[in-house]
């Protein structure tokens, strides 16, 4: 059973993990691979509704994708968008990267070799992404600018959908550590954590939802 203040924590790092970005129109939305195909979804829908005139999506596979998605997440992805009705000659897919970082140097690396100018980018991830994604972009590709964007939906919502609330916590938590430590590895923006959130996800540890911290990085003492 997950504790009554463990669910109010594990809402704060969920609430901080979303960027709460206004949509708007941009060159391209850039769909990040991962498990859940309602990324591919949501694109298609933001595509539909006029955001931007063009998809890219990135991500080979992993151990937790290979077995849904043997093609790889970002062929899967484009797939899910044919079927949805998006014209191919609109979709551009990106196979190979396997992090954050990749998706973002490799659909740039996509969008140049085929003579997209790129201002603006649409990025799309799960919704306790959107922050880590963007700071990613942001180092990466510090010229465009970057509109965050995910399934809309509640913690109990997404909870629900993965049928694992254990895991779901240990994702929040496993993200808002690399949000505090990759910045000094170069690897994204560092960006202002409340104080509040910074002490829930110390609580978080201590109880013992840790499965997804990095083995680098010891838990809060």
């Amino acid at each position: 059973m997950i504790s009554t203040e463990a669910w109010a924590d594990a809402r704060r790092l969920w609430d901080y993990h979303q960027m709460g970005h206004s949509l708007r129109p941009c060159s391209v939305a850039i769909g990040l691979g991962s498990h859940d195909l309602g990324v591919a979804d949501t694109a298609v829908d933001l595509y539909k509704r006029g955001m931007a005139p063009l998809l890219v999506f990135t991500g080979a596979t992993s151990p937790t994708t290979r077995d849904r998605m043997p093609r790889g997440e970002a062929v899967h992805y484009r797939e899910r968008a044919l079927e949805l009705g998006v014209p191919s000659s609109d979709v551009l897919v990106e196979p190979s990267a396997r992090n954050t970082g990749e998706n973002i140097r490799f659909s740039r690396a996509v969008l140049e070799d085929a003579g997209v100018r790129v201002s603006s980018v649409l990025l799309i991830s799960k919704p306790y992404e959107e922050r880590r994604a963007y700071a990613t972009a942001r180092k990466l590709w510090p010229e465009a600018e970057f509109v965050s964007a995910s399934t809309p939906m509640t913690l109990n919502e997404y909870a629900d959908s993965i049928q694992d609330t254990r895991l779901v916590i240990d994702m929040l938590v496993g993200a808002l550590q690399r949000l505090l430590i990759y910045p000094e590895q170069g690897f994204m923006i560092s960006q202002p954590v409340p104080e509040d959130v910074l002490e829930a996800y110390e609580r978080l540890c201590r109880e013992g939802f840790t499965s997804r911290l990095l083995s680098t990085d010891r838990p809060p003492a």
